[in-house]
């Protein structure tokens, strides 16, 4: 240090390597990071990497071959706010993974091979307000009670899935809800979907790329946009019978008249009964009084 008490450019310099140096350390092999940030896009990875910063709020694992998060991993990084894993090899176990990262506030799971979403998966996600699961093909499931938890989350997107039925609770319950991506999916527009049609006309969500949220079976249905099928659905689940409806009412008909013809059998024989009982009783009492009015 200098007689004034000034650092020499040499120090400055030398301080600044370090800490150069401890953020290159501290940073994991095939990533780049910044402060509080790690990046590993498009770096072929094929596990979650190690050596994480246990400070870090941003991790960037995207267009990787990653197959699995593992929790204990995650469990360390619980200032973790944003974890992007789009374009990965995720598959269908995510229960109990996100337990450890309870801060996380954007989750983006697009484009791998998800399976199902249960309970357990983003149950623990408390603070969550952003949830990307489209582009997952084989996501053909998620439980009625999926997000029961994470009543923070504003925009969740899934678009383009394996999805033919979504449970209206499931969104329904999610009281700041704002922006809900339904597109391309293989909607089956049968009578139990006509509770969820009415409830997309009835909110203020907004359904992004409208155009393509179409009914995809049955064949009669096909293409028709949701939720302007929600008329043809009422004409058909709440007017029109089908022929097991004609059935049951032939069938309904049937019992109803046999079983009045059996009650009026019933009620002819019990009067033929009484008639006779009545009839030999007055035969009794008129032997009698003959045989009175004699003695």
């Amino acid at each position: 240090m200098s007689p004034s008490g000034r650092p020499q450019p040499l120090s400055l310099m030398f301080l600044l390597g370090m800490g150069m140096a401890s953020e290159r350390i501290n940073c994991p092999s095939r990533c780049s990071c910044q402060y509080l940030e790690v990046n590993c896009t498009g770096q072929q990875l094929q596990e979650f990497p190690a050596a994480i910063p246990l400070d870090t709020r941003q991790l960037i694992l995207a267009a990787n071959n990653v197959s699995y998060l593992p929790a204990v991993e995650l469990s360390f990084l619980a200032d973790l706010v944003y974890l992007d894993c789009r374009k990965n090899l995720l598959g269908d176990d995510l229960d109990f993974t996100f337990i450890g990262v309870a801060k996380l506030v954007y989750l983006d799971l697009s484009f791998n091979n998800l399976t199902q979403v249960t309970f357990s998966t983003f149950s623990h996600l408390l603070s969550l307000v952003v949830l990307k699961i489209s582009d997952n093909p084989n996501l053909v499931a998620i439980e009625k009670d999926a997000f029961a938890n994470n009543t923070w989350l504003r925009h969740l997107d899934v678009s383009r899935t394996g999805l033919k039925f979504l449970d209206t609770s499931t969104v329904r319950d999610l009281p700041n809800l704002r922006f809900l991506g339904l597109s391309d999916n293989l909607w089956h527009c049968n009578c139990s979907f006509l509770d969820f049609i009415t409830w997309m006309t009835e909110s203020n969500v907004l359904f992004p790329d409208a155009d393509n949220i179409t009914c995809y079976t049955p064949e009669g249905l096909r293409a028709l946009k949701m939720p302007a099928v929600e008329a043809q659905l009422h004409f058909n689940c709440l007017t029109q019978l089908y022929k097991q409806d004609y059935i049951f009412l032939c069938l309904i008909g049937f019992c109803i008249f046999f079983a009045g013809t059996v009650a009026a059998w019933l009620a002819g024989v019990c009067a033929v009964i009484y008639a006779v009982h009545s009839s030999q009783g007055e035969e009794e009492e008129e032997e009698e009084d003959e045989d009175d009015t004699v003695t």
